[in-house]
């Protein structure tokens, strides 16, 4: 009898919710409702259409496609702000079309070679590209954190981009590498062979400096413009060391 009573007891308070065994309380967690409910919110916009959530334990897996990786890259962000999640898995896929990464590369470069153009750092960003199966690795030094981002952000909302390495470093803040830079573009622009680089101002030849080392970069018309340029840059006061890495036009 006192068997049957306690039966009873325990069916009656598993329909009031007031016990769970260890299976049932695995299967999700205090906060992941409204967290998914959150999630949703987060994701409303019409780019994660194609965006799938599961929350378990306030842990969210990001699913399905997007057309950009900036969008997959985004949607991370979105989640990872919502409240009480406390990691977030993306196993997000970016659609679009498929490029060739030789004509990938291509469209890339051209992209990057316009970007900043008017903003007077365009000369001292030496950005180095690399693309295979649709995964973009950009490398190389920019002037400044903005020079960066937007450099990146160039690549991520390029269609056919399937992920982004970002090795990109920036120059650190010196006052006198910011002298170097104007004695170092005086140097080079200034000369009479020289200064026909400075038409285009996508295709300048490229002045990074860190710490009182040069570097020049980018492409010229002949092999003795590459030792023009070579012998300018180290003729400038204060340069501790010059890499000539300019490319002669084949």
């Amino acid at each position: 009898m006192r068997t049957l009573k306690l039966a009873g007891m325990l069916v009656f308070a598993g329909a009031l919710g007031l016990t769970a065994g260890p299976q049932a309380r695995a299967q999700a967690g205090p906060n992941d409702g409204q967290i998914q409910v959150d999630v949703a919110k987060a994701l409303s916009n019409k780019r994660f259409e194609g965006v799938k959530a599961d929350v378990h334990n306030s842990m969210v897996t990001l699913s399905g496609s997007v057309d950009v990786y900036s969008a997959k890259e985004e949607a991370d962000r979105k989640v990872h702000h919502v409240k009480n999640v406390e990691a977030v898995r993306n196993m997000i896929e970016v659609g679009g079309p498929h490029t060739e990464d030789s004509i990938l590369t291509e469209k890339l470069a051209k992209k990057l070679e316009y970007d900043r153009v008017g903003y007077g750092t365009t000369p001292f960003n030496a950005i180095t590209l690399d693309v295979h199966n649709g995964i973009v690795t950009l490398g190389g030094t920019v002037y400044g954190p903005v020079d960066k981002d937007t450099a990146v952000s160039e690549v991520e909302n390029y269609p056919g981009v399937r992920d982004v390495i970002d090795n990109i470093e920036v120059a650190p803040v010196s006052m006198e590498d910011d002298r170097l830079r104007m004695d170092l573009y005086r140097a080079i622009y200034g000369s009479v062979e020289l200064g026909k680089y400075s038409m285009d101002p996508a295709k300048p030849i490229r002045i990074s400096v860190v710490h009182g080392n040069v570097m020049l970069s980018g492409v010229v018309d002949s092999a003795m413009d590459k030792q023009i340029a070579g012998m300018r840059a180290g003729s400038v006061p204060n340069v501790f060391k010059v890499v000539n890495n300019l490319e002669v036009k084949k």
